[in-house]
């Protein structure tokens, strides 16, 4: 395939991925505003939200299937479009079962299109021959933040109808300008791989489906720490460190903020240092940095901490999703994504308990257990790592 088209291909799976943080991160930030229109008690909101993490995790180990059968990009450009309906739902309910079955459904979107454009990414990947998957992951960063950022702003004047529904416009929009050129182009496949007739997609053997698993605890332990740290940093800030509101607020923006400008360098770092020696000393970076964050006892220290350890984490789950996806296909990702979706449901109720127990910054230093452990299996992989 000429350069250029994949040049193309690259921009437009750039924009699916920035659509899909866009989107997400606009429902959140209305969650307030729809627990109040549905009268939703705490746990009864709690138990709603399971609906985006249960369609997720349904929808992932499907969406592997039909991007084997039906191939990643159309599958892609499906699930962009169900994403961007699905997210005009929840404004329409007026229960906590109403919102939680309109949930399942933005779920289900939202963890098909992750397993198809990370699919679509990866072949991508391997025709450009360079790392360029962290690329993607930044533009999901952004459209996460961007997201936030207009959704603030415009929380003040524009009801969650009217701002979701927005969200379903632009993101149709887009779908219809970067699915015009997913549709228009065949996959990327590297000169150098295996005849067509040997190229049809099988499913994994047992060594395989060993190894893609281990590269999916990578990722796990990584949206461990996301997740957390979305949950219970503003909190530790507030309640360990006496910090007001606003400078807790600051302290997920330092995180964010770290991770997303790791991964715009992520593609240097990887060419670089190769992928064995950037998960080791992302995972060991990212545990140094979450100690400090979270027994440093002022709110400097800790907001340094915050920082190092988002520069740490940001590239760990881009490499074992890659990874993932390069032994075995759109299976891999699916599996490697499902236990790094499970991390992100995993980390806060444990962190939740273990605070319990001991405290939250005891409870924190988890996060920097698990960047450890992810450093460790990077280093047992490197052989299958392809530095």
């Amino acid at each position: 395939m000429p350069g250029h088209d994949l040049t193309r291909l690259r921009i437009a799976l750039t924009a699916f991925f920035a659509l899909d943080g866009f989107v997400f991160a606009g429902w959140v930030v209305r969650i307030p505003a729809i627990k109040q229109q549905t009268h939703a008690s705490a746990s009864g909101l709690g138990l709603a939200l399971l609906g985006v993490s249960a369609g997720a995790v349904v929808t992932m180990t499907l969406t592997g299937r039909l991007c084997r059968r039906y191939g990643s990009q159309p599958v892609t450009v499906v699930c962009a479009v169900l994403l961007s309906l699905s997210v005009a739902l929840p404004p329409l309910t007026h229960s906590a079962p109403a919102l939680g079955a309109v949930l399942l459904v933005f779920g289900a979107a939202y963890g098909g299109i992750n397993v198809a454009f990370n699919s679509a990414a990866v072949d991508l990947v391997a025709a450009l021959r360079r790392p360029v998957m962290p690329s993607f992951h930044a533009a999901f960063s952004l459209g996460g933040m961007i997201g936030a950022g207009v959704g603030g702003l415009v929380a003040g004047s524009l009801s969650p109808t009217r701002h979701l529904l927005g969200l379903t416009v632009i993101g149709l929009l887009v779908t219809a300008v970067a699915g015009r050129t997913l549709q228009r182009h065949e996959p990327p496949v590297p000169a150098d791989r295996i005849p067509a007739e040997e190229r049809a997609p099988r499913r994994p053997d047992g060594r395989t489906r060993g190894l893609v698993v281990v590269f999916g605890l990578i990722a796990l332990c990584t949206a461990y720490g996301e997740g957390a740290m979305a949950d219970w940093g503003a909190l530790h800030f507030e309640q360990d460190l006496d910090a007001s509101p606003g400078v807790a607020a600051v302290g997920y923006s330092c995180f964010a903020l770290a991770m997303t400008v790791a991964r715009l360098t992520g593609t240097t770092l990887l060419e670089r240092l190769g992928r064995t020696r950037t998960v080791v000393a992302g995972g060991t970076t990212a545990a140094v940095g979450m100690l400090l964050g979270c027994l440093a006892p002022s709110v400097w220290a800790a907001l340094i901490g915050f920082a190092v350890t988002g520069l740490g984490l940001a590239n760990l789950f881009p490499v074992a999703v890659e990874r993932a996806g390069t032994l075995a296909g759109p299976s891999g990702v699916a599996i490697a994504s499902t236990l790094g979706y499970g991390g992100m449901l995993l980390g806060p109720p444990a962190i939740g308990f273990m605070a319990d127990w001991f405290s939250l910054s005891a409870a924190l230093t988890s996060v920097a257990v698990l960047a450890a452990v992810a450093a460790v299996i990077g280093f047992g992989t490197r052989r299958w790592a392809s530095d």
